[in-house]
């Protein structure tokens, strides 16, 4: 996994421009808490399941071409639960297009079979992966905002999967004629920020 940090403006430029050339990015953010209105906005992870790049906002780091990145509505932009990462991104100024959600997409494959659509638990079903999720208790309000590698690697980990289980359940709601479904749901989800209707 290539772990790119991007703290200044030629690193950012030099991101920006390889993220660009994807047509699918994973996209994540670590924030201080639950709501947008109280929380900060820590970081901004992306990756192209090859190339990971993390932008540390909580080190003082400008968004800056990444608004750019975000925006673009010929990449899809990979978010698991999308709503809760818009909110941040919206209050700090970001326009995102072109969204697809993991964890609504596995929520209409799964509806009815009672199972998790968490991202370690779905990762986990898809490609056996285990997720370590012990370091996200340090990012609390007093964090001091420093990104050790543990906490990189940490924050790296989900986006890093996301393009490829976008792939595979593209693939299955297409088998399973679902495509419309997921299509109505992530529109019901994303314009009104409503649950979308009949999933668990």
């Amino acid at each position: 996994m290539e772990v790119f940090i991007s703290r200044t403006e030629a690193e950012i430029s030099s991101a920006c421009e390889r993220l660009a050339q994807a047509n699918v990015l994973g996209c994540d953010t670590e924030t201080s808490g639950l709501s947008a209105k109280y929380g900060r906005l820590y970081s901004i992870q992306f990756s192209d399941g090859d190339f990971n790049v993390l932008l540390p906002l909580s080190e003082g780091v400008a968004i800056g071409l990444f608004a750019t990145l975000l925006a673009d509505p010929k990449i899809v932009k990979v978010f698991h639960n999308a709503k809760f990462d818009l909110e941040f991104l919206s209050a700090a100024g970001c326009k995102v297009e072109n969204i697809f959600d993991t964890m609504i997409a596995e929520k209409v494959l799964t509806r009815g079979a009672n199972q998790s659509a968490s991202l370690a638990e779905t990762l986990y079903r898809y490609f056996a992966i285990d997720l370590d999720k012990s370091q996200r208790a340090k990012f609390t309000k007093k964090w001091d905002g420093v990104w050790t590698q543990d906490l990189v690697n940490y924050a790296l980990s989900d986006v890093a999967h996301l393009p490829s289980l976008m792939r595979e359940q593209t693939l299955w709601l297409e088998k399973l004629g679902l495509t419309d479904e997921f299509k109505t749901q992530i529109r019901r989800s994303l314009t009104t920020g409503d649950k979308p209707d009949g999933l668990p």
